[in-house]
C-alpha cells in the first residue's frame, strides 16, 4: 500500500478472508511515494478497514537494484524504465516471500490489470480502464506468481476507484496520483545522478550520422533518444536525438528516428507455447504508445527480435519490448 487511492481501494475489495496492508519504504524522499504522509495514510485506510499495517524497510536492497541500474543505465547510453525494474525486484519477488513467511498465499496490488484462468493456465491480462492499464510494466511478473496474484482494479475505471474510496471515508479519495520517477521527483535525471554519484559529468560533441560535429553538449546523460528540447543545436530543420555512444550524441532529423525491427534480451515469456515460432501479434515499446501490429520470434535462448508492420518511433535501447496477443500479455524483454 504506497499511500494512494488506488492500493487503498484494492485492500477493501481483495478477495480473502484474511488480510494485512504492507507499505515498503524505498527511499528517503518527498516525491511520489515513500514520504511520512504516505505512510500515515496507509496506515489510516488499514485502521479504517480494521486491519494491521506493517512499514517494511527496503532501502538497501531499492538503492541496489533500482537506483544503481537506472544510474549504471544512464551513464552506458541506455534508457532504464525503473518502475519496471521496481515491480520486478521490489513488488513481487520480495512481497512474495514477505507474504510465505507470514503464511499469505495471495498478493493483491492497485494495479490497473488482471489476471485470468483457462483451464489450468493463468494469464496476465489487461485492465479495463485503457487511459491506466498498466500491464506494460507487469509483464516481468513470473508465470509461477501469477495464480497467487489479484489485480482487484482491472474492471474499474479511475473515476469508479475514486468514487469507491470517497463512499468508505478514505483519506486518500482525492490525493493526487504520483508522477515521473518517484525517487527524482522533479524530473532532472542529470542532477540526481551529479548528486547521487559526485561525478560531474563531462561535455561532449553532437554529431550528424555522418559524424561531422554539430556542437557541444553539456553531458550524455541529459538526452534521451527522440528529444527535441534543449538541444541547443542551430540547423537547416528541427534534429532529434537518434542514438548515443560514450559521450557522443547522434542528431538526425525526424524521419530518420523510424525504424522496423527490434532485438531485446532479458526475456519474461509468460506464454511459452505462443513462441514455438514466428508469431503474429503486437506489441508496445514505451508505457503510453498504442500497441502496433509486429511479427515476433526467439532467435536464441534469450533473445527475441520483433518486426513491426510500420516503422516505429524512437526505439530506445534499455526500455521495454511488451507483446500482446488482444487483451493479454505474451512476455517481453528489455530492448538492445
Amino acid at each position: 500500500m504506497s499511500g494512494g487511492v488506488d492500493s487503498s481501494v484494492a485492500a477493501l475489495l481483495v478477495n480473502a478472508r484474511e488480510r494485512v496492508g504492507i507499505t515498503l519504504k524505498l527511499f528517503d524522499g518527498d516525491g511520489g511515494c515513500c514520504s511520512i504522509d504516505d505512510v500515515t495514510d496507509a496506515k489510516a485506510v488499514c485502521q479504517r478497514l480494521g486491519i494491521p499495517h506493517y512499514s517494511l524497510n527496503y532501502k538497501e536492497a531499492f538503492n541496489k537494484y533500482v537506483v544503481e541500474h537506472f544510474v549504471r543505465s544512464y551513464e552506458s547510453g541506455i534508457t532504464p524504465n525503473p518502475c519496471i525494474e521496481c515491480n520486478r525486484t521490489m513488488k513481487f519477488e520480495r512481497l512474495f516471500t514477505e507474504a510465505d513467511a507470514m503464511k499469505f498465499n495471495t498478493l493483491a496490488t492497485g494495479h490497473y490489470a488482471a489476471v485470468s484462468q483457462i483451464g489450468g493456465n493463468f494469464y496476465l491480462q489487461k485492465g479495463l480502464d485503457e487511459t491506466k492499464d498498466q500491464s506494460y510494466v507487469l509483464y516481468m511478473i513470473r508465470r509461477e506468481f501469477l495464480p497467487r496474484v489479484q489485480f482487484p482494479l482491472g474492471t474499474l475505471r479511475k473515476s469508479e476507484v475514486r468514487e469507491i474510496a470517497a463512499a468508505n471515508g478514505f483519506i486518500n479519495a482525492r490525493k493526487k496520483d504520483s508522477q515521473d520517477v518517484c525517487f527524482v521527483p522533479d524530473g532532472d535525471y542529470s542532477a540526481f545522478m551529479a548528486q547521487y554519484t559526485g561525478k560531474t559529468y563531462p561535455p561532449g560533441d553532437f554529431v550528424d550520422v555522418n559524424g561531422e560535429v554539430l556542437g557541444r553538449h553539456s553531458g550524455s546523460v541529459k538526452f534521451t533518444i527522440g528529444q527535441r528540447r534543449g538541444l541547443g543545436v542551430s540547423h537547416s530543420e528541427p534534429l532529434y536525438v537518434k542514438s548515443k555512444n560514450g559521450n557522443s550524441v547522434t542528431l538526425a532529423p525526424e524521419r530518420e528516428l523510424y525504424s522496423s525491427v527490434l532485438f531485446a534480451d532479458n526475456l519474461n515469456i509468460l506464454v511459452p507455447d505462443k513462441l514455438n515460432s514466428k508469431f503474429n501479434c503486437s506489441a508496445k515499446t514505451r508505457y503510453r504508445q498504442p500497441e502496433q501490429p509486429c511479427t515476433a520470434e526467439l532467435v536464441g535462448k534469450d533473445k527475441l527480435r520483433v518486426e513491426f508492420t510500420a516503422p516505429q518511433r524512437a526505439i530506445t535501447p534499455g526500455q521495454a519490448v511488451v507483446l500482446y496477443d488482444g487483451n493479454t500479455i505474451l512476455g517481453g524483454g528489455t530492448i538492445l
